[in-house]
């Protein structure tokens, strides 16, 4: 798994970020959180209180934000504009370390990288789901590799070249 460091883009990236249409955002967003039901990598039963609720994520230094609302058991992109029941703002290494359970929600939230705005309520479902989603196993952190010294001498020896008969 990849160490991600806390960063940010430069501000450059998000003066450019907040002038593009932000719509194409939302689309990505609806579209993977409905693949991800489909995947069953999230429990459509644990959605009932997102139902007809706009939630905002801001991706603060990259000048990014998507408004996705689920409606009829879908999740479906959101025009810029919509005010936003929950907003979640944070960098954008912030949400990767989240992704990938290099950092929990709440020890960002206390570092103030992580901003929560609106139905607080709303906010600890969105965080629930979150913990509760299973990762791929490309982004599971691995076990730690065995060390030198308590590996045996065999172990570490090369295989013996085929033989050729």
């Amino acid at each position: 798994m990849l160490n991600i460091p806390a960063f940010a883009l430069p501000r450059v990236f998000g003066a450019v970020g907040e002038r593009l249409p932000q719509w194409p955002h939302s689309v990505a967003l609806a579209t993977a959180l409905n693949a991800a039901i489909r995947l069953k990598l999230i429990d459509p039963d644990q959605l009932s209180a997102l139902e007809g609720r706009v939630v905002r994520i801001r991706v603060r230094d990259a000048g990014a934000c998507a408004s996705v609302e689920r409606r009829g058991g879908r999740f479906h992109a959101v025009r810029d504009g919509t005010p936003a029941d929950l907003e979640i703002g944070a960098p954008m290494s912030a949400f990767l370390q989240i992704a990938t359970r290099q950092q929990d929600p709440d020890t960002l939230f206390f570092h103030r990288q992580l901003i929560v705005e609106g139905d607080t309520e709303l906010g600890l479902i969105v965080k629930n789901l979150l913990d509760s989603i299973e990762l791929p196993r490309v982004l599971r952190p691995r076990p730690p590799a065995p060390s030198p010294r308590t590996t045996s001498p065999a172990a570490r020896r090369p295989p013996p070249p085929p033989s050729r008969a």
